[in-house]
């Protein structure tokens, strides 16, 4: 069967009455805030991220983790505030990612995270630079049953797998890897979804045809093209790709550059998701990477409360009356994969 009907079939079999019934809830407040002007929230976020560290072993070039540039201290997420927090959401919460910022497989009880998780039959999904994927915890990721890992993958060679993923060893990824799916083999298991998420740059971009060989060799069962969020990007970035289908952003006549889809006063995940960081503070999306637009702290009050506050609602109502108040929403470009 193909495996991404089996990923499909899998996330579906997550559904329950209580969550396709949140789910509608939060659909129809979506639109009817869209249609009326004013922000209404009659639902619980169908999906949540939780960080499980802003720790990172990379110093990737535009991640404040790799950067070490966080005004927000560092730590690791604590397994009673997370447990605390799934308690609540768990009969409402559909997908689970954990990720936000850092390399998860740092937390040293990460993967008791995922099982208590998927325990309670939520998608769970993860991104990772794959360098901690050593044969024990690749058998453990398949048996924690996680049901998506997203492997970084930026090079199909070391000297161009480098450039982007400073300190990092190529073969390390595709080691770990091949760990990953012995040992589905080994279980019968099919899960994880092993996605290669190949992060399109200019200085990896001639590498594209060479990646897609390279996931049919190792049996990955996707692969996805991602374009790169650059932060200074008006005056031009050595990373814009050439190739105008991978990049987020347009050259203007006076030389210039410009991100291509305009800001519609929408935002669909501002109704459907939210982020967790690692010490509990709720911040609307994964575009809030330091933490600065905090709309409430999950240690001290109920995710409920927080989510129904005035000040999400205030904070939902200025998105619908203009993006371009909120600054971190100027270089926010949704659908940033292109499948491959």
């Amino acid at each position: 069967m193909n495996q991404n009907l089996n990923d499909g079939l899998n996330f579906l079999s997550k559904l329950s009455r209580k969550r396709v019934w949140n789910a509608l809830k939060v659909i129809y407040s979506f639109y009817e805030s869209k249609w009326t002007g004013k922000a209404t929230q009659r639902g619980l976020p169908m999906s949540i991220s939780f960080e499980p560290t802003t720790s990172c072993n990379l110093r990737c070039p535009e991640c404040p983790s790799g950067l070490r540039s966080f005004t927000r201290p560092t730590g690791m997420l604590e397994y009673g505030l997370f447990k605390k927090t799934i308690d609540e959401l768990s009969d409402t919460l559909l997908y689970l990612i954990f990720y936000f910022q850092g390399e998860p497989y740092l937390h040293p009880k990460f993967l008791e995270l995922v099982k208590y998780a998927s325990k309670k039959g939520i998608y769970t999904a993860t991104s990772t630079n794959a360098h901690y994927l050593n044969d024990a915890t690749a058998r453990r990721t398949v048996e924690s049953g996680l049901d998506r890992l997203i492997v970084s993958i930026d090079g199909t060679t070391q000297d161009v797998y480098e450039q982007y993923r400073v300190g990092g060893k190529l073969e390390k990824v595709l080691d770990g890897t091949r760990n990953i799916l012995k040992w589905k083999r080994e279980l019968k298991s099919k899960t994880p979804h092993v996605v290669f998420q190949f992060l399109v740059v200019q200085p990896n971009e001639h590498q594209i045809e060479d990646v897609k060989r390279l996931a049919d060799e190792l049996g990955v069962d996707e692969l996805g093209l991602k374009t790169a969020q650059i932060y200074d990007y008006e005056q031009g970035d050595p990373l814009i790709p050439t190739i105008d289908k991978y990049s987020r952003y347009s050259q203007k006549p006076d030389g210039t550059y410009q991100i291509k889809n305009g800001l519609d006063g929408h935002c669909w995940k501002m109704w459907h998701s939210c982020v967790i960081t690692w010490d509990g503070k709720v911040v609307p999306c994964c575009f809030d990477k330091d933490a600065h637009y905090r709309l409430g702290d999950v240690s001290e009050t109920t995710f409920k409360n927080l989510w129904q506050s005035d000040a999400y609602r205030q904070f939902r109502q200025t998105l619908i009356r203009s993006r371009s108040e909120i600054e971190m929403c100027k270089n926010c470009t949704e659908g940033t994969q292109v499948w491959a």
